[in-house]
């Protein structure tokens, strides 16, 4: 079964330079994901379209494919859940969405019901109401990323790791985030998050002292 935690490389020259290789995590800060959100456009339909699903990726923690497949009734900004019904193995999960990423989500709704949208295509779909592609998304972000000075490698699955990354940085209880990743066990989860936040290191070396 392939790890979540190394995933294949993206974007130009995958199919040939990057075929079959492996790449450690790289985690974004909240500034790079601000910057990356920063260089779409916040008027036009692609634009806005994109932000929200970039949004949903990073304050969910959601696997791309998961986010491509969200219809519009999956989302409730009042509650503020996201219902996932085809996560990884067929499971049904809700996992809960912040309201900082509400107003960016109520954007594209309200631009996607002047294109004429409605329930039946899905959430983040193309300019003509079809699913998307994960080709896309996959391509989207390391352009985004150049445009956005961000020399780290960026992905649709990094997106996922700086949500665990956060959330483990801010004490949230293993069990809530197995729950919000949709991991199967918290074993699952232990070695998702040792490898991408390894906390107790950092904050072991964090407390020793030296200086000049």
């Amino acid at each position: 079964m392939r790890s979540e935690i190394t995933q294949p490389g993206y974007g130009k020259g995958h199919s040939s330079i990057n075929k079959g290789r492996r790449f450690p995590a790289e985690v974004l800060t909240g500034d790079e994901v601000r910057r990356l959100i920063g260089a779409l456009s916040d008027s036009s339909s692609l634009g806005l379209r994109n932000r929200a699903m970039i949004t949903v990726l990073y304050r969910s923690g959601l696997r791309h494919s998961e986010a491509l497949a969200l219809m519009p009734k999956d989302v409730d900004l009042v509650v503020g859940s996201i219902t996932v019904l085809h996560g990884k193995g067929d499971k049904r999960r809700v996992v809960g969405i912040d309201a900082g990423a509400a107003p960016i989500l109520k954007a594209w709704n309200t631009r996607r019901n002047h294109l004429g949208f409605g329930q039946a295509e899905p959430l983040f779909c193309t300019m003509r109401g079809t699913l998307m592609s994960s080709s896309y998304l996959r391509s989207l972000l390391p352009r985004l990323a150049k445009e956005a000075g961000i020399s780290k490698r960026v992905h649709p699955h990094g997106l996922r790791h700086t949500h665990a990354y956060e959330l483990a940085m801010e004490r949230v209880e293993m069990p809530i985030i197995q729950r919000q990743l949709g991991h199967t066990s918290l074993a699952t989860t232990d070695r998702y998050l040792n490898h991408i936040a390894p906390q107790q290191v950092i904050e072991a070396i964090g407390k020793r002292e030296w200086g000049l």
